[in-house]
This record gives C-alpha cells, structure tokens and sequence, in this order.
C-alpha cells in the first residue's frame, strides 16, 4: 500500500461499511481521517477505533448548508471519499416519481455538493474518488433511475477530471458487497440476492468491504490516474 503519511482524507459516511474499511486502511498506511455522517454516536465510536489520527464532524449531504459548515472547518485536504446515501430503487411502473429521483438527489447530488462545498479546501494533488455502481453498465431486471443514477456519477467523475485537474478525479462501481450495508437486510432477502449476483459474476461470488476500499486506496494514491471507472464487482460488468 502507498505511504499515506502526512495525508488528510475525508471520508463522508466513513463510520460504517466500505466508507469505515477505507478509513483503515488510510490510517494502517498513516494518514489522517475526517469522518463525516449524520448521526454523532455512530462516528464518535468509529473515530475512538481507528485511533488518534480520525476525528469526525456531523454533516448532512442533503443539505448544502451543512455540506458548506463541514468544509469550513477543514483546511488542507488530499482526498475524498462519499458512501452516504439514502435511496429507493424499483422499476418504471411501481416507482413514484420522487422515490425514482432519491437516487439522484442523494447519490448524485449528494457527491456533487461534497464535491463543490470541499474544492476550496482541496490540495493541488488532492486525489476525489465518486461511488458510482456497476449497475451502471449493466442494468438489473427493474431500477432503470438507479442505473441512470450510477451512470452519471461516472459521467461527472469524468466531467470533474477535466474541470479541476491538476486533481484528480475517479470512480468506483462495485457490485453487491458483503457488508454492512447488505447484513442489515433480513437473510430471505439478502441470501437469495447474493446468489443471484455470484451466479452473474465470472469470480462466482460477492465481494467484500475490504476489497472495493483496495480500488479506493489505490485510486486515492495513483498520481496518474483520473478521469477513470473501477468495477470491483468479480467481473459482473462483464457478463
């Protein structure tokens, strides 16, 4: 892993999931976390495991207001990571339409506010990793906005390369994780999701937290690398 000593990274929605196993991984290579997320007790928790270099702050990526309060009170950072996220997924037919759109206004533009709220505070060889997901290259049965959804966070993954280079700007589309995320759903929900999608895979399985957080270390620390997608999703995307 890349020597991360002396670098500030800025993980929102770092205290659970792949968002908490980058944040080992930043401080196991020995740099600094801000961990941001709504709810105090949670991060406070997460910030007293990782040690003396994560610290955390309250912020809500729904609103631009506190985007805005939790970026002016960081000075120098040199990287960027966003996993929250509340959405609703389902087809065309049962969707309402402001159910489709959560993927958007939560996903998409809440990547985009971090993004514009934090450019300020970013160094010059800061290194923006975007959550997307592999959905976005190939759609499940029914959830075309959350496939839409994923496809333009690659998209302004790569608009962003552009506009704020020298920084650096990428992607990453997993596909189903064993995690946090995916252990609070009940086992007749989840067990026969996982094997749906292993059987989809060309590596015959889920991934896990610690391996879609490699894609995200190693996009944080390439210094020539921007303007790119990562599938961590065992060849899903392939199929």
């Amino acid at each position: 892993m890349s020597d991360l000593t002396g670098r500030t990274v800025v993980l929102i929605g770092g205290a659970t999931g792949i968002g908490y196993a980058v944040a080992e991984k930043v401080v196991g290579a020995g740099g600094s976390v801000v961990l941001g997320g709504r709810t105090s007790s949670t991060l406070e928790k997460a910030a007293d495991a990782l040690g003396e270099r994560a610290r955390w702050q309250v912020v809500d990526t729904s609103s631009p207001a506190s985007v805005e309060d939790f970026f002016a009170e960081l000075d120098s950072v040199h990287g960027l990571f966003t996993t929250a996220a509340t959405y609703v997924t389902g087809s065309l037919r049962e969707l309402s339409e402001a159910d489709a759109a959560s993927a958007f206004e939560s996903k998409f533009w809440g990547q985009y506010r971090v993004v514009k709220a934090a450019v300020n505070t970013l160094t010059s060889d800061a290194s923006i990793v975007l959550m997307a997901g592999a959905a976005s290259v190939r759609p499940p049965g029914a959830a075309p906005a959350y496939v839409a959804a994923n496809a333009a966070i690659e998209g302004l993954g790569r608009g962003l390369a552009v506009e704020l280079a020298p920084i650096r700007v990428n992607s990453v589309s997993p596909g189903t994780i064993d995690g946090h995320l995916w252990r609070s759903r009940p086992d007749d929900v989840r067990i026969p999701a996982f094997e749906q999608f292993a059987s989809a895979t060309t590596l015959g399985r889920v991934g896990v937290e610690s391996e879609v957080a490699d894609a995200v270390v190693y996009l944080l620390t390439s210094g020539y690398t921007t303007g790119s997608t990562l599938y961590p999703d065992g060849g899903y995307a392939l199929r």
